[in-house]
């Protein structure tokens, strides 16, 4: 019986077919068999498709196709269905558009509420626990903030809020909050209100961007800066 992993490739090389060569900007991926998403500007390994392909000019048909190959593979991942309503409810609460909160998650994390980065980040949106505590988390009983962290929940209404705190630090420039997001509001004003020089950074915010693009309807993308 075909995997979810080999029907997904299949569709999107059917989706790649119907798209007209693109210049740069790439975003490839893959889904695991737990439904985590893994992210990457070139290809790592033979798992790695070509998921997304920045379109050139207005190109509806493109940017159709694209959206619909980006829906799939929301679609058909139990990590990010299992998650879903915690995203909503903290998306209404603080005011960031859903679209863009699942974008950040997916790059985060691949909507793995347990991830742990080598810096000591935790959970779906990547908190370190001293940010969090200045959000005001709090352990629960028998537990270290970063376990509470673990619990989704938890996570993306601090990571909801965190973002929306960027985005009106930052006057709602979207590329300058998701550096602060990655990097720190310290480091975006010192590199003089731009996204800084970093390349963990840079690539961060391209990635958060394409996949923005692509998951939000054609008719909403013009707003959104290109980095």
């Amino acid at each position: 019986m075909p995997t979810v992993r080999s029907l997904l490739s299949a569709l999107c090389l059917v989706l790649g077919a119907l798209l007209p060569p693109m210049a740069q900007a790439q975003l490839w991926g893959y889904m695991d068999e737990q439904g985590f998403f893994h992210f990457a500007e070139t290809p790592a390994d033979e798992r790695f498709t070509l998921m997304l392909d920045q379109p050139l000019g207005d190109g509806a048909v493109n940017a159709l196709a694209q959206t619909r190959r980006a829906a799939t593979w929301f679609d058909v991942s139990v990590a990010y269905k299992a998650v879903r309503p915690h995203l909503r409810l903290a998306a209404r609460e603080h005011a960031v558009d859903y679209d863009l909160l699942k974008a950040v998650i997916a790059t985060e994390s691949g909507f793995n509420t347990r991830a742990v980065s080598h810096r000591g980040a935790v959970g779906l949106m990547q908190l370190m626990p001293s940010t969090a505590a200045e959000l005001g988390v709090q352990p629960a009983s028998g537990q270290t903030l970063s376990e509470r962290l673990t619990d989704p929940r938890t996570n993306v209404q601090a990571g909801a809020r965190y973002l929306s705190l960027q985005l009106a630090r930052f006057d709602g420039r979207l590329e300058l909050a998701l550096a602060a997001y990655n990097a720190g509001a310290g480091a975006v004003q010192r590199a003089g209100g731009r996204v800084p020089d970093f390349p963990e950074t840079q690539q961060y915010v391209r990635k958060v961007l394409r996949l923005y693009e692509q998951l939000r309807p054609a008719a909403q993308t013009a707003g959104i800066a290109h980095f």
